[in-house]
This record gives C-alpha cells, structure tokens and sequence, in this order.
C-alpha cells in the first residue's frame, strides 16, 4: 500500500469519528443500516434507468422521464452512501485495505462514478437525438452495461469486505 494512503487511513482511524463509530454502543450497526438503505436508493433507480437505457420499458417511458423521476433519487442514495461508508470506513480503515476484496470495491466503485461522469457528459447530452430511437445508440447502451456490472460489482465487493 502507497505511504501516503497508509498515513491517510491511520489519520482517519484515530480520528474522532473513528473512535465515535468504534467505540459508541449501536452507531456502527445505525450507519450499517443507513448504508444499506442509501445503497437501495442509489442502486434501484439506476438499474431502472440502465434497464431502461438498454430498452425495458421503450413504450411506456422516455429516456428522459426516466431520468427525471429515477436519477435525483439515485443522487440522494449515493450522497447517504458514501458518507455512511466513510464513516464505516473510519472504524478500521486498516483492516479493510487490507482485506483482498478491498481493490475490488474501491476500483469498481471508482469505475461507476467515472461511467456516470463519462455518460452524463457526453452520450446523454445528446439524448433529444435518441430518446425516441427504437434502440438507443452503442454508447449509451456501453455505459448502461457498465453500470449495470460495476455497481452490482461494488455491492458483491462490499459484502465480501466481510469475509475476506
């Protein structure tokens, strides 16, 4: 492990909201569960709007009411997320680099965020262009696989963090 992530994750280990999640009866399985939940609402919305993307649902929904109804619930999900898991992290952040699934989590989660950064910034811009095309053009279709497997990826990660 580089130096300077090893000091950042001893940093964040002895800080006071690492002790608090350690040490404070009932805050760890509180964050566990919030975690948990702020995983549904990232993870459900957006594999309905990938699904979508790739088709499902072509004559019921737009593209971009899907988007509209489904992506600012799978934003909000994703904020209770990470700061639910960089308070989990806090708790040992050693342990948990240090465990084989860890590269696993911590890339693919790296490689969903990228994919929506990649997605909203360039396919999706052009959405007026295809919204009501039979089948949606090969990078927007990419991107919604990609997605699909990289945060199904994070949340097999995540589970082995656990056992590993």
């Amino acid at each position: 492990m580089p130096e300077f992530l090893d000091t950042f994750l001893r940093l964040l280990q002895g800080s006071a909201l690492g002790q608090t999640v350690r040490s404070a009866p009932y805050v760890y399985p509180v964050l566990e569960s919030v975690h948990i939940l702020g995983i549904g609402l990232l993870i459900g919305p957006a594999f309905t709007f990938d699904l979508r993307v790739l088709g499902l649902g072509r004559r019921a929904v737009s593209v971009t009411a899907a988007a509209r109804c489904l992506l600012p619930v799978s934003r909000l999900g994703f904020a209770i997320a990470v700061i639910t898991g960089i308070a989990l992290l806090s708790a040992q952040p050693t342990m948990v680099a240090a465990a084989g699934a860890a590269p696993w989590k911590f890339g693919l989660l790296i490689l969903a965020c990228l994919n929506v950064l990649v997605f909203h910034g360039g396919i999706y811009r052009r959405v007026d262009e295809w919204a009501d095309a039979a089948m949606a053009p090969v990078a927007a279709c990419l991107g919604a696989g990609v997605s699909l497997v990289a945060w199904a990826g994070v949340i097999f990660a995540g589970r082995l963090l656990a056992y590993s």
